[in-house]
């Protein structure tokens, strides 16, 4: 047998780490496992665990994300009506829920220990440098869910506070699920989220005042790939817009979509000083929700916007960004494999006609 590279090696061991770790913290939960015990299960030293990475909340969001992307779809579920499809929204997100304190006697539907997600949102608040990102993640959830809904609308009217409402209701029932699952009753949160379209809710989108410059530039576009997380699949980033957003700004994104011309492809790239931390809390988070949307609405109703994390910034070096952090935003025009336009700072997003309107000029 040929023996390994070290980057192959590398990589060996770090899914051994996973595989431990995810098995630890779902018989034990996050507080009780233990860098040493999985140390041992995966039948490495300490230091090769600390290698790969650099502590126990950054290996927990890491097996989330992993759990979370790779979960199974059921496909050819979703409905036609905003209705139906915040009904079947919601059956796949209660369907991950404990139904019992007897964890060992789930039932099918029941794909994860519940013992493993237990402890990610006392972990959030444990931390003030979680609280804004993660309030961030879900307002995008929010933005991508109303989206959808209004590609099922036949009224005009943004619904992104009705996504919002229903994510309240939701993330309320996810948490009562953990200390109190024989209350929480899967088909009356259900229904509460299904029947929220009839509720009337002020829910206007106001365009941002901003003086940000949007500059004309002629540079040469490395066509990066990634997996657009609206989707679920690899893509490549070709022509439009491509805004780059830092976890504490991910709001902006609706402006985004909605001062792009509507011919224009859309993608907005997210961005983080934190890669061990921050980066699988936004794989985690996109991934729960955009498995559940795709289950729930038909394709054409999907966002336009594809969405991509990049731990690495890769994307955003392609994009001229050669330092980004959590408040990073920043927009870019592409054209015939050309960055034509460039604006930096903050109101970016809210610039995307502005953008294309350089790019014609270009």
């Amino acid at each position: 047998m040929a023996r390994l590279t070290r980057v192959q090696q590398q990589e060996l061991n770090r899914r051994r780490v996973l595989a431990a770790a995810r098995a630890e913290f779902s018989e034990r939960g996050f507080r009780k496992a233990t860098v040493d015990d999985i140390a041992i299960r995966s039948d490495l030293t300490r230091g090769a665990v600390y290698s790969n990475f650099p502590g126990k909340r950054a290996l927990y969001l890491a097996v989330l994300a992993e759990e979370a992307e790779n979960a199974g779809e059921v496909l050819n579920t979703y409905a036609d009506d905003p209705e139906g499809a915040l009904a079947v929204f919601a059956s796949t997100w209660v369907d991950r829920l404990p139904r019992t304190n007897n964890y060992e006697y789930q039932g099918s539907v029941q794909l994860t220990s519940p013992m493993l997600g237990v402890d990610l949102i006392p972990e959030i608040l444990t931390d003030e440098r979680f609280q804004r990102p993660f309030a961030q993640l879900v307002k995008l959830d929010a933005i991508l869910l109303g989206l959808a809904l209004e590609g099922l609308s036949r009224a005009a009217e943004r619904m992104v506070g009705v996504a919002e409402s229903v994510l309240t209701v939701l993330y309320g029932a996810s948490e009562l699920s953990f200390v109190a699952p024989d209350f929480v009753d899967h088909s009356k949160v259900i229904a509460t989220c299904r029947h929220i379209t009839g509720i009337v809710i002020d829910d206007p989108w106001i365009l941002p005042a901003t003086d940000v410059a949007v500059n004309s530039v002629d540079e040469e576009w490395a066509v990066p790939r990634a997996t657009d997380v609206v989707r679920g699949k690899p893509t490549a980033i070709d022509d439009g817009i491509v805004a780059v957003v830092g976890m504490n700004r991910l709001e902006c994104i609706e402006h985004l979509v909605r001062t792009a011309p509507r011919e224009s492809p859309v993608t907005a790239v997210l961005v983080t000083a934190d890669i061990a931390e921050l980066a699988p809390l936004a794989r985690l988070a996109l991934a729960d929700m955009c498995r559940s949307l795709r289950q729930a609405f038909p394709s054409a109703a999907w966002p336009r916007v594809q969405v991509m994390v990049d731990p690495n910034g890769e994307i955003a070096a392609a994009c001229g960004l050669s330092n980004v952090d959590d408040d990073t935003e920043a927009a870019v025009s592409i054209s015939d494999g050309r960055i034509t336009s460039r604006s930096i700072g903050p109101g970016a997003c809210a610039r995307a006609d502005a953008l294309t309107a350089r790019t014609r000029d270009h």
